[in-house]
């Protein structure tokens, strides 16, 4: 006997989006190149999804980018982190693309970023927003260089296009950038979820991780399984394009049941506020432990994502005992290409009793409310709506060590963790800082507010916390050339700076008196000055570079260079 139940109750959702008709042929690539992707749009990333193209610059920088059509500069920024050097151009067709990663700005574009940079006396401008007549550009100018930009990244052009008035980014190959891809996605790994305590999967509370093989034609089946109650189920999927070993996000997910679509997303569009949502799309507690991603195919009730184009019941299947379920779960790229998996289940009630072990705590999180724990100096304050859910929360403080449940619960808000430090001398305090050490081998610093006898800092992470010292001034190291030392064929000076604690916080540098702009380059640890950015008089020349650390120890460098104009 084979049909189909899947109930439908007030609460259930069904969404139908036609997608938007975008201009294939006004915007132009931003490069001159063959485009193959290293990152495709809405991959799944750390906490986020992907904002647009990331497009190989054959391991290069310095290569042109070319402003995709007329328009204006509407915001450049420079920051350490993030998008690194960025540009912004707004269309009169409504949208505005972005070209992030760059290691230079254009002619013009780069003496006006500069003024800004030498006025503040600082590397990292912020945003600088620009009005429509100050800087146009046409289709095919060159606005930017090609680079690495923006921490621990490879050489690639970050491409983006968005919705001017709504700040909503939107998949560039809906515009027409052409990718050669005839590769249909891979499926890794297949999961499926009992949903309630009553449900059941093969006799089990526990979700099982499903094998399955080929049967031909980019298809896969599982052996039957059976189950009872409401059930869901989650892949592991990647997609790989023509020219590139990278491993790619997909553009859409279904599932069908038998014949009925029950679950569709796809990655047309999204919104920055939207993002922090990949964690209910994905197995959080998996991407935790295992470092991979598990996408559902049924949709978490506090999940505010709307990517999704259909949904019944949430994409949740209701599992009845005597009938038989047909279940394919479809990954396409862009291009169409596709994987199928089917899954039968039979539905069987189960007699087997499971009791669960009681979760319960001293500490019970109520979500809807605001929550705060104190124990041993040690606090942890809960915005409400932090979690998810309701849950007991783990939280012991030993050793000086605060250990706050674990890295395996998703949250959707900062909380605030305060350590009182009114045992420690005044000295001591100037030298201490909250520290993550989920990873031991190499405890991250937190930013550390300091008031009185407490320290704070606000995170997003669960996992154990301590406070660590710093009594080690940051290391300021002259490296392409000694001290007192004729330079006069040298285009740059190259001084390497580091702190193996609580990290660098600033620096600043002078050239006979006056602020220089050095770049600050986070994989090489190396501070660069270009000599054309200012004029030298005479030949013997003073050098001096202050570089602070989070806790405040300073270092200073101070070196003598001759260089004739």
């Amino acid at each position: 006997m084979r049909h189909f139940t899947i109930i439908i109750l007030l609460f259930s959702t069904s969404i139908f989006f036609g997608q938007k008709k975008y201009p294939t042929k006004y915007f132009r690539n931003p490069l001159d190149i063959k485009t193959i992707l290293a990152g495709t749009f809405g991959e799944l990333r750390g906490n986020h999804f992907h904002a647009g193209l990331d497009i190989k610059t054959q391991e290069k920088e310095g290569l042109n980018v070319f402003a995709a059509a007329d328009g204006y500069v509407s915001r450049i920024k420079v920051a350490l982190w993030g998008y690194g050097k960025v540009i912004y151009v707004t269309h009169p067709n409504g949208y505005t693309t972005v070209y992030a990663h760059l290691s230079k700005f254009g002619k013009g574009i780069e003496e006006y970023v500069k003024a800004i940079q030498y006025k503040k006396e600082s590397y990292e401008t912020g945003n600088i927003f620009l009005k429509p007549n100050q800087i146009s550009v046409k289709k095919g100018d060159v606005i930017a260089y090609s680079g690495s930009t923006g921490g621990f990244v490879a050489p690639h052009l970050h491409y983006e296009i968005r919705d001017t008035k709504t700040e909503k980014i939107i998949n560039p190959l809906l515009f027409g950038v052409k990718v050669k891809d005839t590769i249909a996605p891979k499926i890794k790994g297949l999961f499926v979820y009992p949903l309630v305590d009553s449900s059941r999967v093969n006799q089990s509370i526990k979700k099982s991780l499903l094998a399955f093989k080929s049967v031909g034609n980019n298809t896969y089946t599982t052996n039957r399984i059976t189950a009872n109650g409401p059930i869901g189920f989650g892949v592991q999927v990647t997609d790989q394009l023509n020219g590139a070993y990278n491993k790619n996000g997909i553009y859409s997910l279904e599932m069908i049941v038998n014949g009925h679509k029950v679950y569709h997303h796809e990655l047309e569009t999204f919104s920055f506020a939207e993002s922090k949502y990949i964690n209910l799309l994905i197995d959080y507690e998996n991407y935790a432990r295992f470092k991979n991603r598990f996408q559902k195919t049924y949709k978490e009730k506090a999940s505010k994502l709307k990517i999704y184009k259909e949904l019944l019941n949430d994409g949740i299947v209701s599992i009845k005992t005597g009938f038989d379920y047909r279940v394919e779960i479809i990954a396409a790229d862009f291009e169409g290409n596709k994987t199928i998996i089917r899954i039968p289940v039979k539905g069987i009630q189960s007699n087997t009793v499971f009791r669960k072990e009681k979760d319960t705590t001293a500490y019970k999180i109520i979500a809807n409310r605001f929550n705060k724990f104190k124990q041993n100096g040690v606090s942890v304050a809960f915005p409400k709506n932090t979690f998810y859910n309701d849950l007991y929360l783990d939280f012991k403080v030993k050793n000086n060590i605060a250990e706050i449940h674990n890295t395996r619960i998703a949250l959707d808000k900062n909380y605030t963790l305060t350590f009182d430090v009114s045992k420690y001398s005044e000295d001591e305090k100037n030298q201490l800082y909250i520290a993550g050490i989920n990873n031991k081998k190499y405890p991250s610093y937190q930013n550390t507010r300091k008031k009185d006898d407490t320290f704070f800092t606000t995170t997003k992470t669960l996992g154990n916390y301590t406070l660590l010292s710093d009594k080690q001034k940051p290391t300021v190291l002259l490296s392409n050339f000694k001290n007192k030392q004729w330079i006069t064929k040298y285009s740059e000076i190259i001084v390497k700076i580091e702190d193996k604690k609580s990290g660098i916080k600033s620096y600043r540098a002078t050239l006979d008196g006056e602020w220089i702009l050095m770049e600050y380059n986070l994989k090489t640890k190396q501070l660069i000055y270009q000599f054309k950015d200012k004029k030298l008089v005479g030949s013997k020349h003073l050098l001096e570079i202050e570089v602070e650390d989070n806790v405040g120890n300073t270092n200073t460098l101070s070196a003598t260079f001759y260089k004739k104009e």
